[in-house]
């Protein structure tokens, strides 16, 4: 009695630990709050409790950064959103640097690409921003895949 008991018990933690990582994500495992391993796409198997199993999507992942407005620099405001097309890179030190570099890159990526709009349209008259839009796109573009290197991003393209 006493072995069907446990026969049972290890099914049920074998079960319980069962993961499975789907081709467009990529996994890291902590064993109490330790990176441990680094998990591609297929069966994974976990410690119930002790282990924690992250999937990251590697798929390319667009955001979206507000309208903002923006003074030029004739003293007009311009009215200015951007979308950041990017994705994590799938090798074991990018997705770790998702991970462990950066608090919600999503976010980040956000956050940068309206400073760095800021930045790059308050130079410009309202004219002149008007009419070089790819300009500014290849700057954006630029200026966000040098900041996020480290975060092991890669910066697809950006629309303005």
């Amino acid at each position: 009695m006493y072995w069907f008991i446990l026969v049972i018990a290890v099914v049920i933690v074998f079960f319980a630990g069962v993961r499975v990582v789907r081709p467009t994500h990529r996994a890291l495992v902590e064993r109490l709050g330790k990176y441990r391993r680094f998990g591609g796409p297929g069966f994974h198997w976990i410690i119930p409790v002790i282990d924690r199993l992250i999937q990251i999507n590697i798929t390319e992942q667009m955001v979206d950064a507000q309208p903002q407005e923006i003074i030029t620099n004739d003293n007009l405001n311009a009215r200015v959103d951007a979308q950041v097309y990017f994705k994590v890179k799938d090798d074991e030190e990018s997705v770790k640097s998702s991970q462990y570099n950066v608090n919600n890159y999503q976010i980040q990526i956000v956050n940068l690409a309206r400073t760095t709009l800021r930045n790059i349209i308050g130079t410009l008259t309202l004219k002149s921003a008007n009419s070089e839009r790819d300009k500014i796109n290849n700057a954006l573009l630029e200026t966000l895949a040098a900041e996020t290197k480290n975060w092991g991003m890669e910066i697809v393209r950006t629309e303005l």
